[in-house]
């Protein structure tokens, strides 16, 4: 919610205030989250309103939020425990035992020992802590002097316990204005306006003579007080805490907004039943739970705190509404997607692929957007490039060791070892794809890049047919959703690592046809639908099924959301052939829209798709049929040149430039829009080369409503797990910042046709052989540039300096074509808000100059979190304004990285050498990693691996396990023979595309590891005359490492050999003078242009390089060595070391 939105409910409750809805005013007070009113909540306890104290806490936290929040519910609870034993009502006593008091014996099982032994005594003044217990009344003083102490300490309520100073009636004062405003522009203005309602704009009456323009509004008001009803329906709590378990309402919103949060066993501060010391609690920071994923924190255009707001917690998502506007939303808005049209839908046939059996199930790699994995009626699967229409794997069904399997499916595949596919996904992340046969067995296999199709896991899922597989994260854990025709488990979940069970779902009461995993807010689900037309869903625990409906017609449905998460749509058909398509209305869990135009009488059940947020598509009657979703009428259809199957397979790829539909002669046909047949063109005309598969990817169209830097507006938090709508896999920059590759485009030239007879390094001289460009810089600093960064959109360009000042550069849209996203070819602006305020860092005492400056960009690029050797500040990007600071040294933080998948957490390098695991949601440490010598220099997570990688001046290599930080192994780079590295040299790491390879980078080298276990590095020297390597980084493809040098050389490699392809000198970027020895320290890469990147300075300086449009890439690859393969560890160092020392 905006700040505007969040000033405009204090306007309404002071309105219900001077009104005297005295009810109303706390019921919104404890929905929206924004006012604590500490006088009602000391007028609940002192009357003992137990459980309406518990319900107006519930707004703002939750039991196990964080220690403070722990401590006030119990001391709520103990209180009412102890007035129920004074009065000797013992059986009530109980009940709040059993009910209330039970949930805190997972934190201090002594400490609910001796509560429960009270119930022994028959004045539990017996008991010496209680023993100076007085009499109600001064008890619940006492107790309520404590809770506001732990409510003004608790960061949870943090900017909510002080109402703004607003003029009285400042609501009725801002509608007599408008009213009077509209009475301006009436025509015929009338003296005295009769105004009867505020629904509709006002406007005079044509019969109504002219007359004088309306008075002040404040000193003759349009607008009269307003009557006070009889009385209003109550408002439903929705906060995250309930007191007693409520019974789940019947709306898909409703068990979305009140999910049983089970609590969890964590350590934490003991409680007993004297006041707590809140130094020592202070002293003592303890884990909070970390069982939400939920990131918590407030908009870039907002210096409030929003809703339930956790310490220094950080978004995933910016509402970025201009300052002068409140956000409305109107029933049956078109999204913002009104910028598209029927003809971005991929309508033309290009090409058609031969399957030679029936499809029966398809999916686009979510990142390399060419890659189509089909599954057959044969039980096969094929991965196509459809950009050289070649199979670059393919994979008969078998099982891979039925010794495993139980004794039933071993006999029924010994006499029959076939079966069809029902259904082929790939993970979010493209590392995996699944496969769901017609009889018991889950395959999931590993992708490798190229046809690196690997065996992964065999499960055996489900007793009969496995309808439907997806992948989802629960718990920030990967894992696998089957369902089937088991009867014992409806739908189940298995770990993506190790195949275990996880959950399993039972409850219908016919086979389980599809499942749908996807996620509001902090609630993470499932939907199934059943072939006799129920649809159930279910949350990741064991207490049932939380919804039951009806699918239209009875039918076997499949469920989809639009690709924003925002919009949920099913698809399917009923025994009798009658297929429905319809929007659903969540928060009443029935039929939105039912659209128009499937025939009647389906042989099959009817497949479709969504994309854009804006389009649906169904296989009907031999043809694809689409929809506008806001209109219910039928768009458009396409027979695609004739040939479909009579309800063929439908599937878009991610950016929904691309088709992909079933044909009744076992093949597919390829339909794309005018983007997809651009990308095309420039791919299926050459000899297919499987080195380039890894780097292809697809050329997004513009997003609506795109934020200033780049984000859509519309994004949902976290990462999305529905099988359509999945996150990008992360990209790991070298400062640990996650990167999602927005739109990386394919590379324009084919590697494999240009590889001539005699191959020979790229040298690069002089400034017309590439384009570049200096960063425009008005200000005075020559300081050295420490860190740089590019935004996640790609449409800005972050450096900090040695003076701890930072720097932002942002390319402008504009009409002459210019995209916004950073190139050479057009020169940014250096950015300040309009406050003229500078990003500065907190510096020690020490000089700036000598200490290491480190930061890390969240994914939204709203903030960003920097240290320069004094505390670590958190920047809104967007106003530049200092949001806090933290963690004073000594020791200072070398090293920032977010975890990928919780923004709350932080890992932070340490000058003592130590990394702490920081949660800034609650401010609190929740471990620390010893493992190095030296301060800590570089840190990488991958979430594939659930490691986190660290580095440090000691020149070791540390893994950790990221679900109980233990440390996995450690390694010390092997420095080559006859040179000496620096006593504090760094090095850093970054994880490579795929996440399971390591780039190491030394002042001596380049190192890549397969993690976790860092066995056979495969390295690269330099040469000596280029004198030490300062930094390097993959490109946003991973198929090139940029290297920078004290020479100030750059090198470009090609990552899979660790060989030299292009070579960039200083007189190619740098104007010649031999006075100014200057160099790059850092090298930053593009987030989405495989082949830009921009380097820092020591003058201070940032400069773009980018290839001549004319080239379209930085050199050719060499040939590979007959001793080196493209596999990361296959080549020796002295193979990739000494062969390009002699080219150079």
């Amino acid at each position: 919610m905006s700040s505007l939105s969040r000033e405009l409910v204090f306007l309404i409750l002071q309105f219900l205030d001077e009104e005297k809805f005295k009810e109303t005013v706390h019921r919104l007070e404890q929905e929206s989250g924004f006012f604590f009113n500490m006088r009602y909540f000391e007028e609940m306890v002192t009357n003992g309103d137990w459980d309406e104290v518990e319900k107006y806490l519930s707004g703002f936290t939750k039991v196990d939020d964080n220690r403070y929040s722990m401590k006030i519910f119990f001391e709520i609870r103990k209180q009412k425990y102890l007035e129920a034993l004074d009065k000797k009502d013992r059986s009530k006593g109980v009940d709040i035992l059993v009910k209330d008091l039970k949930v805190f014996s997972a934190f201090n099982e002594d400490l609910f020992k001796e509560i429960t032994q009270l119930l022994t005594l028959d004045n539990f003044r017996d008991n010496e802590q209680l023993s100076k217990y007085g009499d109600t009344k001064s008890a619940r003083g006492i107790m309520l002097g404590e809770l506001k102490k732990l409510i003004e300490a608790n960061p949870l309520f943090r900017d909510k316990l002080n109402f703004p100073s607003l003029k009285n009636s400042r609501l009725r004062t801002l509608i007599n204005q408008s009213l009077n405003w509209q009475h301006q522009l009436c025509k015929n203005p009338k003296p005295n306006p009769d105004i009867k309602t505020l629904f509709v704009d006002h406007s005079c009456g044509q019969s109504q003579p002219n007359g004088a323009r309306a008075p002040s509004p404040v000193t003759n008001p349009l607008m009269g007080s307003v009557p006070k009803p009889a009385g209003f329906p109550p408002l439903g709590a929705h906060g995250p805490f309930q007191p007693a378990p409520a019974p789940l309402p019947s709306s898909l919103a409703g068990w979305m907004a009140n999910p049983s949060v089970p609590h969890p066993s964590v350590s934490t501060v003991p409680i007993g039943f004297t006041p707590p010391n809140n130094a020592a609690l202070l002293k003592r920071p303890r884990t909070p739970p970390t069982n939400n994923p939920a990131v918590d924190y407030q908009t870039a255009d907002s210096e409030h705190v929003l809703k339930r707001t956790r310490t220094f917690g950080i978004s995933d998502e910016v509402n970025h509404m201009p300052v002068n506007m409140l956000p409305v939303a109107y029933m049956g808005q078109s999204h913002g997607q009104s910028s598209y049209s029927s003809d971005d839908l991929p309508k033309t046939v290009v090409m058609t692929l031969n399957q030679g059996s029936v499809v029966k199930s398809m999916d686009f790699h979510p990142v390399q957007q060419i890659l189509l994995l089909v599954g057959t009626s044969n039980g096969d699967i094929i991965l196509w490039e459809v950009g050289s229409r070649e199979k670059l794997a393919h994979k008969n069904f078998k099982i891979w060791d039925i010794s495993v399997l139980t004794m039933p499916l071993q006999a029924s595949f010994t006499n029959d070892n076939t079966a069809s596919i029902n259904r082929v996904t790939w993970s979010p992340d493209g590392t995996l794809c699944g496969v769901a046969f017609s009889k018991h067995i889950v395959h999931i296999y590993s992708y490798h890049g190229a046809d690196d199709l690997r065996n992964h896991l065999e499960i055996e899922a489900h007793g009969g047919s496995v309808n439907d597989l997806a992948f989802s994260y629960p718990n920030k854990q990967l894992c696998i959703v089957t369902c089937g025709e088991d009867r014992l488990i409806n739908v189940g979940v298995w770990d993506a690592v190790t195949g275990a069970k996880q959950f399993k779902f039972d409850g219908h009461e016919a086979p389980v046809y599809s499942i749908c995993p996807h996620f509001k807010e902090t609630i993470q689900f499932i939907f199934s639908t059943a072939t006799d037309g129920k649809i159930k869903a279910w949350l990741y625990d064991n207490v049932g099924s939380r919804v039951d409906y009806d699918a239209p017609g009875h039918s076997s449905t499949t469920m989809a959301y639009s690709a924003d998460g925002t919009r949920l749509f099913s698809c399917g058909t009923n025994k009798d052939g009658d297929s429905y398509i319809v929007e659903w209305n969540e928060s009443e869990g029935a039929v939105k829209r039912t659209f128009n135009g499937l025939g009647k009488r389906s042989a099959e059940v009817v497949q479709f798709d969504t994309t854009k947020d804006r389009f649906l598509a169904a296989g009907d009657e031999f043809m694809v049929k689409f929809w506008d979703m806001d209109n219910v009428n039928l768009l458009t259809t396409t027979d695609a040149d004739g040939g479909l199957q009579a309800s063929p397979c439908v599937r878009f790829n991610k950016e929904g430039i691309l088709l992909a539909v079933s044909t009744n002669d076992n093949g597919i046909k390829i339909l794309a829009n005018q983007d997809g047949l651009r990308l095309l063109r420039t791919l299926e005309s050459r000899p297919f080369d499987a080195s380039r598969v890894a780097s292809a990817s697809i050329v997004k169209s513009q997003t609506p409503m795109m934020t200033m830097f780049g984000a859509a507006a519309n994004t949902p938090v976290g990462p999305s797990i529905m099988d359509r709508v999945t996150s990008m896999p992360p990209m790991v920059v070298m400062n640990g910042d996650n990167r999602s590759p927005i739109d990386v485009k394919p590379r324009i030239v084919d590697e494999a046709m240009e590889k001539p007879r005699a191959w020979k390094l790229t040298e690069i001289t002089e400034p017309s052989q590439c384009r570049s460009l200096r960063l425009p810089d008005s200000t005075s600093s020559a300081m050295r540039v420490s860190r740089l960064i590019y935004t996640n959109s790609g449409l800005a360009i972050l450096a900090l300096a040695a003076n701890a000042v930072h720097k932002l550069w942002k390319w402008q849209r504009n009409d002459r074509g210019s995209t916004g996203k950073a190139t050479a070819s057009v020169t940014p602006q250096l950015w300040q808000p309009p406050s003229g305020i500078l990003m500065t860092n907190d510096i020690s005492d020490t000089n700036p100059e000598d200490a290491v400056p480190c930061f890390a960009l969240s994914k939204n690029d709203s903030y960003v979190m920097s240290a320069s050797g004094g505390k670590i500040s958190l920047f809104n990007m967007m106003t530049f304004k200092t949001m806090t600071t933290f963690m004073s040294p000594p020791p200072a933080a070398t090293f920032l990285a977010f975890h990928p998948q919780d923004n709350n957490i932080i890992a932070i390098g340490m000058e003592d050498s130590s990394i702490h695991i920081y949660n800034v949601r609650v401010d609190e440490i929740k471990t620390k990693l010893k493992g190095h010598h030296k301060r800590i220099t570089g840190l990488a997570f991958s979430n594939v691996l659930n490691v986190l990688v660290s580095s440090g001046a000691d020149s070791q290599l540390c893994v950790w396990n990221t679900n109980g930080w233990e440390k996995q192994t450690s390694k010390l780079l092997q420095i080559p023979a006859g040179r000496v590295a620096a006593p504090l040299a760094d090095t850093r790491v970054q994880f490579h595309q795929d996440q399971t390879h390591l780039l190491a980078v030394h002042e001596t080298q380049i190192a890549v590891y397969e993690a976790p276990k860092l066995e056979s590095p495969k390295q690269w020297f330099p040469p000596e005359t280029s004198g030490s390597i300062t930094h390097a980084t993959y490109s946003c493809d991973s198929q090139s490492i940029f290297v920078s040098f004290e020479d100030a050389s750059v090198g470009i490699l090609t990552s899979s050999t660790l060989r030299l392809r292009c070579r960039i000198t200083s007189t190619a970027y740098l104007p010649s003078n031999p006075n100014l020895r200057v160099h790059p320290l850092v090298i930053a890469a593009h987030p989405s242009e495989p082949d830009q990147f921009a380097l820092g300075l020591t003058d201070g300086g940032v400069c773009v390089l980018e290839p001549l449009e004319s080239e379209g890439k930085w050199g050719t690859s060499p040939p590979a060595l007959e001793n080196g393969g493209a596999g990361p560890s296959s080549t020796t160092p002295g193979a990739a070391s000494t062969t390009d020392q002699a080219q150079r």
